[in-house]
């Protein structure tokens, strides 16, 4: 959430930003703008009733004293008067600021200046690919057809018991799985990231402070005879972790394994196919809160670090900076990894790494203290380190041979096999 002093501080520069990312944002930063001028007003007016309650009431003590009690009963009925009054604009006040706050929370993030106007995945920059494509053998199979040739997914078993979009692992396929989770969690450890297992379901100011409310709530599970929501990433509940929170030392970095739901209404063809997109799927997260003056650095160091762990899978991939209509509504600059998978060939998207700066801190009131011992917002950042279904669809595509599947080495002490066949 951007802070309305930067609204009225920066309000063309914020305007043109923000046409990169393909939205007009005049008129919602002229009504905010607008509003809190009406908010200042208010407040000006219980302020100044404040103050005449104050000395009313020093000179009621005065007069009960000296004995004039008549006259110091008179101003106790004009002090009463006041206060109803002042209770009244308090009202007004609170329902101004909410008014505000709605206002507020439409304007998304403003883009980092590097960030290339765009409207589509089309204009997204390739800034790097590494690895070669591989040679399929003849007659080669996409994953679906993989995991039921070779008994690791049934995803009709979980469209029955469940519906489409929620696959059953099983055997090989469940053990492979898990070892993904495990290698990613040990590959986050083992730079510096604090592991957590955090619920799964969260609550509406953990999906507000994060962004994901109001802006896709279209797209989310929601539990309404509790108002919780199942959670999209394990993002959610980890930087929530740190709501309400002044940060004494940098950096925080925290990883976490979670079961992910998101409803991607509209979703059908045949580029959902199979493990492409998911309405339930296996993720770890990597989160950092950051000082301000070192989040794009710790930006870089995130995208080296995911960077590295694809290397080990000897997974073929790019890396793309996101255009302005493909960044999302909290993010100042995004990294996608694409996989490529080959019996697809096709590019797909494995892991977002991204630097919110302020935005969410705003709306976790998540801060630290400078040199100065004022109160300043701190940088949240965030990874997929990483998102496994379509790891799991380029693996078993991309390592298919003549009678199975050849599992890269560095999961050989995960899986305890070194081929699927």
């Amino acid at each position: 959430m951007l802070h309305i002093s930067d609204l009225r501080n920066n309000k063309e520069q914020i305007i043109s930003s923000l046409k990169i990312k393909n939205f007009d944002a005049e008129n919602l930063v002229n009504s905010a703008i607008a509003k809190d001028d009406e908010r200042k007003a208010i407040q000006q007016k219980s302020d100044d009733l404040l103050s005449q309650q104050n000395k009313i009431a020093k000179e009621i003590g005065v007069l009960y004293k000296t004995g004039k009690v008549e006259k110091a009963n008179d101003l106790k009925q004009q002090s009463i008067k006041i206060k109803k009054e002042s209770q009244e604009i308090i009202s007004l006040q609170n329902k101004i600021e909410e008014e505000l706050l709605s206002i507020i929370v439409q304007i998304p993030n403003v883009p980092h200046q590097s960030v290339v106007k765009g409207n589509s995945d089309q204009d997204n920059e390739i800034l790097n690919e590494f690895g070669d494509k591989p040679n399929l053998i003849k007659d080669a199979l996409p994953h679906w057809e993989l995991a039921e040739k070779y008994n690791l997914i049934d995803f009709k078993l979980g469209n029955k018991i469940t519906g489409s979009g929620f696959p059953v692992f099983k055997g090989k396929g469940a053990k492979l799985q898990r070892a993904l989770i495990s290698f990613f969690l040990d590959e986050n450890i083992n730079a510096g990231y604090e592991e957590y297992l955090p619920p799964s379901v969260v609550n509406t100011d953990s999906m507000f402070g994060t962004g994901a409310l109001p802006d896709k709530e279209g797209q989310m599970y929601h539990i309404t005879s509790d108002d919780l929501y199942l959670i999209p990433t394990a993002e959610v509940p980890v930087t929530n972790f740190y709501r309400d929170t002044i940060v004494k030392d940098f950096p925080i970095k925290c990883t976490a394994y979670t079961p992910c739901f998101r409803r991607e209404a509209g979703s059908y063809g045949k580029d959902v196919r199979g493990l492409n997109r998911l309405h339930q799927f296996d993720k770890v997260e990597i989160v950092q809160i950051e000082h301000p003056e070192n989040s794009y650095e710790t930006l870089e160091i995130m995208v080296d670090h995911v960077s590295e762990i694809l290397k080990k899978l000897e997974l073929p991939f790019r890396i793309v900076r996101l255009c302005g209509g493909d960044l999302s509504f909290t993010s100042s600059l995004t990294y996608d990894f694409e996989v490529y998978s080959a019996a697809q060939d096709r590019w797909l998207e494995v892991s977002s790494v991204s630097n919110f700066e302020s935005f969410q801190s705003n709306r976790l009131k998540l801060r630290f203290k400078d040199e100065n011992g004022k109160s300043q917002l701190c940088h949240t950042l965030n990874g997929s380190a990483i998102a496994l279904p379509r790891i799991y669809a380029a693996l078993l595509e991309n390592n298919q041979f003549d009678g199975g599947i050849k599992i890269p080495e560095i999961l050989h002490t995960y899986t305890t096999f070194d081929s699927i066949t």
